[in-house]
């Protein structure tokens, strides 16, 4: 016999979600706010943002054993489950409807559901043994924002919790909200708007990638938009140690311009000064950082397509964050 527990109890802590939405049948993760969709509903924005990337639920438990039921759904990637913050399994999810975690530790034990963090993930409901003990987890660890591209995103990493945000924030003891959305780093003004009303410790951006790739700015408009993104979020965060990277390295863009005449080392001079910039007018923990410091031209045999990294190269760049960034930047850890 097992204990079903529902997906919206309030014993289960979901962490790394902007919002919740709830049905009868299930809950899905957000990473923008849900009532307000329309507000995203650019590009494939809305549909990156429903996946759920550095999204767990958390609880306690003495429970020997966990699983779950789910809405199945095609490109769903890896559900990973770690005890005590020891990762103990992993599983595929792609097309299925149920996963199942057997013999975990006895005893009680903080439990962290570490979700796919590419396609849909809707939870119907968990499964606990049977007079096993279940209580929220009340996290105290600092919280980090960080947005950015499918680089941030992570489709291709092995697991949930080898992502370089997870692996970062795990090493770290960081509280993650990831805001890596494939495709979509465009410095949206509802999204610095977003951030600017969650809760942050730290805060982080890899930018340009994407902006880049798309044309979607230019000479003109880039630094501006890097300023007014920054100030935005600065309304509710003015001190908050703030990181902007630029773009790792692709040496198909290294110097080669798009229809707009930017390449990614122009750009980079670009983030570089719109950081001075901010430097020079008081904003003295806005911090950048080169792209190329975390995943330079030494590192291009670990990218799959010659611009995202693969599953190692994602391991990488999470060791190169915390020794450039958040061993730097983001306190002791």
């Amino acid at each position: 016999m097992s204990q079903h527990i529902r997906p919206d109890d309030s014993r289960l802590t979901w962490q790394g979600a902007v919002s919740l939405q709830c049905t009868d049948n299930w809950v899905k993760p957000w990473r923008v706010p849900f009532k307000e969709l329309a507000f995203f509903d650019f590009g494939t924005l809305k549909e990156r943002a429903g996946a759920a990337a550095g999204v767990r639920i958390a609880f306690y438990s003495t429970t020997e054993s966990l699983a779950g039921a789910v809405v199945p759904h095609a490109e769903t990637t890896r559900i990973d489950v770690c005890c005590d913050g020891q990762i103990y399994g992993s599983l595929d999810m792609a097309d299925r409807d149920r996963f199942q975690f057997e013999g975990l530790p006895a005893g009680h034990k903080l439990l962290e559901l570490w979700l796919p963090q590419f396609g849909g993930f809707r939870l119907r409901y968990l499964e606990v043994d049977d007079g096993a003990s279940l209580s929220p987890f009340r996290d105290g660890r600092p919280r980090w924002i960080t947005y950015g591209s499918s680089i941030t995103h992570c489709r291709d990493a092995e697991s949930p919790t080898q992502t370089w945000p997870a692996v970062v924030a795990r090493e770290h003891r960081l509280n993650l909200t990831c805001l890596g959305f494939g495709g979509q780093c465009h410095l949206d003004t509802m999204v610095a708007r977003m951030i600017r009303d969650l809760s942050a410790d730290f805060l982080s951006m890899c930018i340009g990638i994407n902006i880049q790739g798309n044309n979607s700015l230019n000479s003109r408009t880039f630094r501006p938009a890097i300023l007014g993104f920054v100030k935005i979020i600065r309304e509710k965060h003015p001190q908050r140690p703030f990181v902007i990277l630029s773009p790792i390295c692709c040496p198909e863009r290294e110097v080669t311009t798009n229809v707009v005449g930017f390449s990614l080392e122009g750009m980079r001079e670009e983030v570089a000064a719109a950081v001075a910039t901010l430097r020079e007018h008081g904003d003295t923990n806005v911090h950048y950082v080169s792209g190329l410091e975390i995943f330079g031209p030494d590192l291009v045999d670990l990218l799959s397509d010659g611009l995202h990294p693969n599953a190692e190269g994602y391991k990488v760049m999470g060791r190169n964050f915390l020794e450039k960034v958040a061993r730097v930047y983001f306190g002791p850890g």
